[in-house]
């Protein structure tokens, strides 16, 4: 009895506390101690790296979009690096003067960006998907915080287009935002996104290639004493996918790389006592959301008629079940993500987590 009533209390408290009590404490931090990046209008020079596999649907209308960024010419250029597309990519990439294409055999996303990264000079690295598009002062604003001496990485803002269909993956990704924002402003952000990102040429770490760039380089920045920011300002766009089933399994193949870099890519060394308990709020117990909730779920059934708070919370989750179940969107959605963080698991440990990757298709 006494083991249900513990494994009740600390799993709802960890999943109250990752949900809503962190982000609070978070907000309220950042007012009360924030740490300005001395940003300022510089112009280095700059690689935008695009990493692509088999995308001839989009990559003419990447490029095209990156031509048009208003950012001095002779400080720019513009690379492709293909991770042995089978399909035209390379092909119609090459039309573009000026832009570098790269083969390479079939490694992974990472390990095409390793590459470009060695292959070319400039003093900033920047990154981008094939599927998005860039607003023309995006990179101009991407750069800006490299005027601080400290800022290692920066990562934009990701605006979601409307879907399609169902998917409310756009109502996360504003509470996200705003998350990342008031971290950004404590020291660091956790995490990234793979659409607009920046480092300098001088912080770049080549990591496991199946460990991706959005979740391990802020914390490698921070590890070797080193800020990862968040610019607003440098926008990108990116349609979602159409529908909360699809968002589900883009989520787990997402979640089996989350969870390889926490259990071995050591990201809780050397973090500091803020940016520690960032990573564990934000990450750590965000992604184990979902075991959370079926320890609640468990003890909950067994400590049925044992007292109104247990009978109430299970009420509750029953209520969040019967609404996914229903097609609620929100509701679906959260129990779809959070189930997601489950079968990620479950596949890692089973068989691992391959470096290669299949890019979303809208």
């Amino acid at each position: 009895m006494v083991v249900l009533v513990v494994c009740f209390w600390v799993a709802a408290a960890l999943l109250v506390w990752t949900h809503a009590l962190y982000p609070a404490v978070a907000f309220i931090l950042a007012r009360a101690r924030a740490r300005p990046v001395r940003a300022g209008d510089v112009e280095p020079a700059v690689d935008v790296i695009v990493a692509a596999y088999n995308e001839e649907a989009s990559i003419a209308r990447r490029i095209e979009n990156l031509l048009e960024l208003d950012y001095p010419r002779d400080k720019l250029r513009l690379v492709v690096t293909s991770d042995a597309s089978s399909d035209r990519t390379e092909e119609i990439a090459r039309r573009y003067p000026g832009v570098t294409v790269i083969s390479n055999p079939r490694g992974g996303k990472v390990a095409a960006q390793d590459r470009a990264v060695r292959e070319t000079a400039g003093e900033i690295v920047a990154f981008s998907d094939a599927n998005c598009t860039w607003a023309p002062d995006a990179l101009r604003r991407l750069v800006r915080p490299f005027a601080d001496p400290d800022v290692a990485y920066v990562c934009g803002r990701l605006r979601l287009l409307a879907a399609d269909g169902s998917n409310k993956e756009g109502t996360y990704w504003r509470y996200e935002l705003a998350l990342r924002g008031a971290e950004s402003r404590l020291g660091s952000v956790t995490g990234g996104n793979g659409s607009i990102y920046a480092l300098r040429r001088s912080d770049y770490v080549e990591v496991d290639p199946r460990f991706g760039h959005d979740l391990s380089l802020p914390y490698l920045m921070v590890q070797r004493g080193r800020r990862a920011v968040y610019e607003p300002g440098a926008q990108a766009f990116e349609k979602p996918t159409p529908s909360n089933e699809t968002e589900y399994r883009r989520k787990v193949r997402m979640f089996e790389h989350c969870w390889l870099i926490l259990l071995r890519g050591r990201m809780l060394r050397r973090l500091g006592a803020v940016y520690g308990l960032e990573i564990v709020s934000h990450r750590v117990l965000r992604y184990a959301s979902g075991l959370l909730h079926l320890v609640l779920l468990a003890a909950s059934l067994a400590l049925v008629a044992h007292g109104w708070v247990y009978d109430v919370v299970l009420g509750l989750q029953l209520g969040l079940l019967a609404a996914a179940l229903a097609g609620v969107g929100v509701a679906r959605y959260y129990v779809l993500v959070s189930w997601a963080t489950v079968v990620a698991l479950w596949h890692y440990l089973r068989r691992g987590v391959p470096a290669g990757w299949e890019p979303a298709r809208e």
